[in-house]
């Protein structure tokens, strides 16, 4: 707690610093009412500046006739500041500051698409491992949010617990090396600064489902495979998947005697990266701009899972102890020993 109470007080001294220095900043709006006052002191006629400052004089003696107890040359007493008791709030699972509660995004990273169904343990294992994500993925905006709400979680808790860190500086120093890497195509994972290609399996697939094709001579025909076959050929291609039997067959049947890079970009899911060549200068540089917001964002979370990895630890520590009470609990020998007493 002392922390926070020296936190409080560089906060204040830091908001007293601030204030004096937009009061000497010439263009500022203090520094201006501060210069009208002096000029008003300095009147044009120099036979009447004394008279200025006696009428100056008299009115701050009338203002101390009228407040004698306002004092103000005496020290200011902070003692009571030091002495306050600062509000931390932390939740039950958290332990006032021990452990981490990410229950809540283990349910939205579960329920999501770019997630996975996996308990509480394992996704603590994998808080930050960025790279088994499909990439098509990072560039929805619920993955974005997923990231932003996480970063801000990570954030809060690490500023409650080391109150004196100057976690916003290393954040800032961070985000411009990501920016620099990425200039230089050397992030990892984002070497191609976020410009996907359609996959190369894709391609591979597309071209022996074209020669297959050939076998077919019209829509009707191709539709006789049925809806669940004709799904699972156009997943594969990163096209659209929906619709009925017939939809499908004519998306199918458009790849006949062509590549992927061929069909128009309306053919492909809204999921999947659309083949560059059907994309503008503006689409692409779009992309590049979504890409390195969300690298941003994995690189400021992957550092804060370092600066965590002791509080991280202690939380699976606990998380373990509790499934082997439960399972404890479950077991004959458990129930058992709970009935009796024991």
């Amino acid at each position: 707690m002392q922390n926070h109470r020296v936190r409080k007080r560089i906060d204040s001294v830091q908001e007293i610093a601030r204030k004096l220095m937009r009061v000497y900043d010439d263009d500022s709006e203090e520094s201006k009412h501060r210069k009208e006052e002096i000029a008003a002191l300095g009147a044009s006629n120099p036979t009447a500046v004394y008279s200025k400052f006696y009428d100056r004089l008299k009115e701050l003696r009338e203002y101390h006739k009228r407040f004698p107890v306002f004092d103000i040359t005496m020290a200011e007493d902070d003692s009571a500041l030091l002495k306050e008791e600062p509000k931390v709030e932390f939740s039950g699972e958290e332990g006032m500051g021990r452990y981490l509660d990410l229950h809540e995004l283990h349910r939205v990273f579960q329920n999501a698409k770019f997630g996975r169904r996996c308990d509480y343990l394992e996704y603590l294992n994998h808080l930050a491992d960025f790279a088994s994500i499909d990439k098509t993925l990072k560039f929805t905006k619920p993955y974005r949010q997923y990231l932003q709400q996480l970063l801000e979680y990570l954030t809060g808790f690490y500023e409650r617990t080391q109150p004196l860190s100057q976690l916003k500086k290393q954040m800032e120093k961070l985000q411009q090396e990501v920016e620099k890497t990425w200039e230089q195509g050397q992030l990892p994972g984002w070497e191609d600064k976020g410009i996907i290609s359609l996959p190369a399996e894709a391609e591979a697939v597309a071209q022996q489902l074209s020669s297959d094709l050939e076998t077919f001579d019209s829509v009707d025909e191709l539709a006789t495979l049925g809806a669940d076959q004709l799904k699972d050929k156009l997943a594969a291609l990163g096209l659209k998947c929906g619709g009925t039997v017939q939809q499908r067959a004519e998306r199918l049947y458009a790849l006949k005697g062509r590549s992927l890079h061929d069909l128009g970009p309306k053919l492909f899911a809204k999921s999947k990266v659309v083949a560059t060549a059907h994309r503008s200068e503006e689409e692409l540089k779009q992309q590049q701009q979504t890409g390195l917001a969300v690298a941003k964002l994995e690189a400021q979370v992957t550092r804060l899972v370092e600066l965590l990895a002791n509080i991280i630890s202690d939380t699976k520590g606990r998380v373990e102890k509790k499934q082997a009470q439960v399972g404890w609990c479950d077991s004959s020998e458990g129930w058992l020993a709970l009935h009796q007493g024991v």
